[in-house]
């Protein structure tokens, strides 16, 4: 079974950092580019964050455009994808919006050895899947493969980036660029320390850089199946309405 399409998607400041320091969320992007987001999402299967996301910007993860929502009605598909989130700890609050917005199923993957006491806490809310005695993002693909997942969408952070990418299990990444700095050295990046698959030896092919207001647009291709044009429900594009997506 192949595992799903994986899109990384992420936005930084042009010294690599996600946020800022302060529990206040810095926006990296504009509102066209918010809308350009919530299109990935609702060409998306399943999104998917780490628990730290969940726990810092408590995220909903749902598509806003209601046309895009009934569009995906239209097609048979629920408004929004499928949720998914990783922990080891099971710190993960059953109030976070991750859980309590929008009627859909919720994933919470976590390791063999954790998931009897995770399941107390998080199995009212979403469905725990214990997977090894380390979750690896190639065993999370494997599973929602299983489970009818064929795009998978990664908001983040930069731990989940930093895994899918080392592991070498991401197919495309989506990387906007914000025009400032942030400079703060606890702020959180990108992505951490690893060993990458792409360096030197080995450049991700670039396929399009695109202007979006005062942001710009990266996307690389990082495997062979990269698309260009992703067969997927898709809405005409309206005005932006301003609204970070979260």
């Amino acid at each position: 079974m192949n595992r799903p399409y994986v899109t990384l998607s992420c936005a930084m400041s042009l010294d690599g950092y996600l946020d800022s320091e302060t529990p206040r969320r810095l926006a990296m992007s504009n509102a066209e580019d918010f809308d350009r987001v919530d299109q990935l999402r609702a060409d998306s299967d399943a999104i998917m964050v780490g628990a730290s996301t969940v726990r810092r910007d408590n995220p909903r993860l749902l598509v806003r455009s209601e046309r895009r929502r009934m569009l995906r009605r239209g097609a048979g598909r629920e408004e929004t994808p499928v949720k998914v989130t990783v922990t080891a700890s099971g710190d993960v609050s059953p109030a976070s919006a991750f859980f309590t917005a929008g009627d859909v199923e919720k994933i919470v993957y976590c390791p063999r050895g954790e998931s009897a006491r995770i399941a107390r806490t998080l199995s009212s809310v979403a469905t725990v899947v214990a997977l090894g005695d380390e979750v690896t993002m190639a065993a999370v693909a494997d599973d929602l493969a299983e489970q009818g997942i064929r795009r998978l969408m990664v908001e983040g952070g930069g731990r989940m980036h930093t895994q899918f990418l080392v592991e070498d299990v991401a197919d495309e990444l989506q990387l906007v660029i914000a025009p400032f700095f942030v400079g703060e050295s606890q702020a959180p990046r990108f992505v951490g320390e690893g060993r990458f698959p792409w360096n030197a030896s080995r450049r991700a092919r670039l396929t399009e850089t695109r202007p979006i207001a005062d942001v710009v647009l990266l996307r690389y291709a990082l495997s062979h199946r990269f698309d260009a044009d992703p067969d997927a429900v898709r809405a005409p594009q309206g005005p932006p309405d301003g609204e970070r997506p979260v």
